[in-house]
């Protein structure tokens, strides 16, 4: 892409502010476990409840961008139609 006088992001390497997809994910994540929530009263309760919320983002919540699936199911549906790509399943 250099070559070309292509930049491959807008955003400083390593964010992902030029990403919808995580910028949705961002967004979500900050409204539900951020902004409407007491402030945590340190980094050890912040990233335990992250990792909480992420578990249930990927697990329980269905996502618009993954057809109303859950991400987890989502890629479990991707890889099985790698691995056997002639066979129609249901998408639940």
């Amino acid at each position: 892409m250099a070559a070309e006088g292509i930049l491959p992001s807008v955003g400083s390497v390593g964010d992902s502010f030029d990403n919808a997809l995580a910028e949705s994910v961002n967004s979500s994540y900050k409204t539900e476990l951020i902004d409407h929530q007491p402030p945590y009263p340190g980094a050890a309760e912040l990233s335990l409840a992250t990792a909480e919320w992420v578990a249930f983002y990927n697990r329980q919540r269905p996502n618009g961008y993954c057809q109303d699936l859950t991400p987890d199911r989502a890629e479990a549906l991707y890889y099985h139609r790698q691995r056997h790509p002639h066979t129609e399943e249901a998408l639940r």
